[in-house]
């Protein structure tokens, strides 16, 4: 009924099709699920906490001289944020130890300030930024 979870993502590179800002990023979350197992099928809902450190940027990067800065400018440098996930999923069975599976959460994440977002709103002081995520993984029971 109750599994602890964990999950460690690496992002190779910087964002594509943008000026870099970032280098590679690490995102660990660690959490529980809960959900009944019925015939070789678990629905379960998630909750997860961790962290997402981002990389200095590759090489140099121009941000304006004002403040509050931009928040690409303010994560320029490497910076690690808190992150948070809630959200749900459904595992099939692959064998006895193994599952495939596969999840909707809603990413939080704990923003620096203060700063300026992308829709150019002030804020004085750190703002979680949410993110919709679809993803699908294999695991192990052990």
């Amino acid at each position: 009924m109750i599994g602890v979870d964990a999950e460690l993502t690496w992002y190779p590179s910087d964002f594509p099709d943008r000026i870099a800002f970032t280098r590679s990023r690490l995102e660990g979350l660690f959490g529980v699920t809960v959900g009944p197992r019925l015939s070789g099928v678990r629905p379960f809902a998630k909750a997860s906490a961790g962290f997402l450190n981002v990389g200095a940027t590759p090489g140099a990067f121009a941000c304006i001289a004002i403040f509050p800065p931009p928040l690409n400018c303010a994560l320029a440098g490497g910076d690690t944020l808190r992150a948070f996930e809630i959200g749900g999923g459904l595992e099939l069975d692959a064998t006895a130890r193994t599952f495939i599976r596969a999840d909707v959460t809603d990413r939080i994440l704990r923003y620096p300030g203060p700063t300026f977002d992308r829709n150019f709103e002030i804020r004085d002081e750190g703002f979680l930024g949410h993110a919709l995520r679809f993803t699908i993984g294999a695991g192990l029971r052990f």
